[in-house]
């Protein structure tokens, strides 16, 4: 998996990610949407990553670009995701984004939150 470069502090997005969201955006036919990454409380283990898109910045927001893909983080969020990988996996088992958190110290059984 090759990551693109940002700080140490920031969230990442890998190329496979990149090119996916890249691929949805231009299903959506809009210029004015990126990215938003977030942890909102809920789910199993307390916090639950949200991905979608959105048109707005929000007072605090840090905004990151992967190779002309826009990706904001709330500033609640950003200290939950520092060093964040997002990654995009397609294969017979599975096909969907996934969130490798070095923050996160555990997970419910159905990886969808974390605590």
């Amino acid at each position: 998996m090759t990551v693109q470069d940002t700080t140490a502090t920031g969230v990442v997005l890998s190329d496979p990610a990149a090119a996916k969201v890249k691929a949805l955006l231009d299903q959506e036919g809009r210029d004015d949407l990126r990215l938003r990454i977030a942890v909102q409380p809920g789910g199993c283990s307390g916090l639950r990553y949200q991905l979608f898109f959105d048109e707005r910045f929000l007072d605090g927001d840090q905004t990151y670009d992967f190779d002309g893909v826009e990706v904001i983080v709330d500033r609640m969020s950003g200290p939950y995701l520092g060093g964040a990988v997002i990654d995009f996996v397609d294969t017979i088992e599975k096909q969907g984004f996934t969130i490798d958190n070095p923050n996160a110290q555990g997970s419910c059984a159905c990886g969808d939150s974390f605590n």
